[in-house]
């Protein structure tokens, strides 16, 4: 299961495709030229379970290291992640 990225500068999305159907994302918009702000996480039912929201999250963190960027996570889910990992997330939130 690959994880994609698309990013316009102002916008951005980490994205699953499975058979050419999107099966999962997490959004985020720029806050600037230093943060990002994730605003939803969607997963498709038939990959519930999979840890895949998880994955879209670590593919976030990831980004925001190698970018130098910080997070303020928005979305419920993403703000549970970055709660329950506060130890190993601590460096990129806002």
């Amino acid at each position: 299961m690959e994880i994609k990225q698309t990013d316009t500068g102002e916008k951005g999305t980490f994205f699953i495709t499975i058979k050419n159907v999107k099966m999962a994302e997490m959004t985020y918009t720029h806050a600037g030229s230093d943060k990002i702000i994730i605003d939803h996480t969607e997963v498709n039912e038939a990959l519930k379970g999979q840890g895949v929201g998880y994955k879209l999250v670590d593919a976030a963190v990831a980004y925001l290291r190698a970018n130098h960027l910080k997070v303020i996570p928005l979305c419920p889910f993403a703000n549970a992640v970055f709660k329950k990992k506060h130890d190993a997330y601590a460096d990129v939130l806002f």
